[in-house]
């Protein structure tokens, strides 16, 4: 699976651009947890040898995307039920002290740019389309925090998004939980632009509360978890 999506020209095989792909793969959901990564194979794909791949998933490991284990190689690294949460805990929290910020510097291009990003929710909403929902979700409430301009803060929180992202949880949610959290965005959308900071921040918790509620409703059993 992870070889058919790196399948294809790479004119550049720098260690850089290698690390670069395979974070790509494993972010945009192509690739589920626990999928082996034929370290070899990946090789012959970039037309390297095996140190730039080894050094690039060392690196991924570091970032908590991949997991190694001694004679078994690597895979696409695989959350408990109580990571995911934790996960989504850590997120929150950055998330809330970036908005903080972020809902006083806002200017009207923050404005367009959270707007365009509800939109593009609101189309995958409509469509039906669990991955594009996924996708633009992160989009969302990167705009939303962005206007802080605090490099580390967005740093930390982007890393901590990453983590979650192999399990492409929204696209496990049914679509009746999907326009549940819609709407909690719609909340979110007139209350940063409002600039007011104290409804924000309460929609912004509820909408939390309410994806826990979600994601402890996913099935433990499908082999997306450790």
């Amino acid at each position: 699976m992870l070889i058919a999506r790196l399948a294809g020209e790479h004119p550049d095989s720098s260690q850089a651009a290698i690390l670069a792909e395979l974070r790509r793969c494993l972010l945009d959901g192509g690739v589920p947890p626990g999928t082996p990564i034929p370290l070899d194979e990946v090789a012959m794909v970039f037309g390297v040898s095996a140190i730039p791949v080894r050094e690039s998933l060392k690196t991924l490991v570091g970032e908590g995307l991949v997991e190694h284990r001694p004679n078994l190689g690597y895979t696409v690294a695989k959350l408990t039920v109580a990571e995911l949460r934790e996960m989504y805990l850590v997120r929150e929290v950055l998330e809330t002290a970036a908005l903080t910020a972020a809902v006083r510097a806002a200017a009207a291009a923050d404005d367009e740019a959270v707007a365009a990003a509800h939109r593009a929710m609101e189309c995958a909403v409509r469509d039906g389309d669990a991955l594009a929902y996924h996708r633009e979700s992160r989009g969302f409430h990167l705009a939303l925090v962005r206007p802080c301009g605090m490099r580390r803060l967005l740093g930390m929180f982007e890393s901590a998004w990453n983590i979650t992202e192999p399990l492409q949880s929204m696209t496990h949610l049914t679509a009746t939980e999907r326009a549940t959290l819609q709407r909690d965005h719609d909340e979110i959308v007139a209350a940063f632009v409002a600039r007011d900071t104290e409804a924000l921040l309460a929609a912004a918790r509820a909408h939390h509360g309410r994806l826990r509620s979600a994601l402890d409703s996913l099935p433990s059993d499908t082999g997306l978890f450790a």
